[in-house]
């Protein structure tokens, strides 16, 4: 006979989701058992289980979770058709993104090689879409550009906001917003 779910199966499987990524964040992946895990959780491993059938999968779903929520960012804002609106709009999705899943970046930025192959190609290739929609903009607001030169603009633009994470505090006097116009400024005064 199946097992009923929960009424609260999906916020419980969240919180588990949540305490994983801060969990991982702090130690890495490697750093926390599954027993750690279920303990930070306030249930048994055989409980944990019953949520997620590996501690990859947990690390797979706070990824796959996180860089799906850039995804949906770029694609909420591709078809503006002002590049340099698309491109502050992209940017301040993104932070907005960064400041509040602080954790979940940390653990996609550092243990996105503990994934098997096939799952992280797929993260992977979420991360090249985002590269590829913003050298695209890049190219719009400065035609002369090579591609490959865009291209290379929007990986040190990535490289800028992705560490963020590491010294940026929400509930510092630097805004969210005041972050993000300072890299469209630096980004765009770059491309005159």
């Amino acid at each position: 006979m199946a097992r009923t779910q929960a009424a609260d199966y999906d916020e419980r499987r969240m919180a588990v989701l949540d305490k994983a990524a801060e969990l991982y964040a702090h130690s890495g992946f490697h750093g926390c058992s599954i027993a750690d895990l279920a303990a930070a959780c306030g249930m048994s491993k055989s409980l944990l289980y019953h949520y997620f059938a590996s501690k990859e999968d947990i690390l797979f779903e706070i990824m796959d979770g996180h860089i799906g929520a850039l995804a949906e960012v770029a694609d909420a804002y591709r078809g503006e058709a002002d590049p340099v609106a698309r491109f502050g709009k992209l940017t301040h999705g993104f932070l907005e993104l960064y400041a509040d899943a602080s954790a979940r970046h940390r653990v996609l930025v550092n243990d996105l090689d503990k994934l098997p192959e096939e799952r992280r190609r797929h993260i992977v290739d979420t991360e090249r879409m985002l590269v590829d929609l913003v050298a695209h903009t890049f190219g719009e607001i400065a035609p002369a550009l090579s591609e490959k030169d865009a291209r290379v603009r929007a990986m040190l633009y990535f490289g800028m906001i992705n560490w963020s994470h590491t010294w940026f505090r929400p509930t510092g006097r630097f805004t969210v917003d005041a972050l993000a116009e300072t890299v469209i400024d630096q980004m765009l005064g770059g491309l005159r």
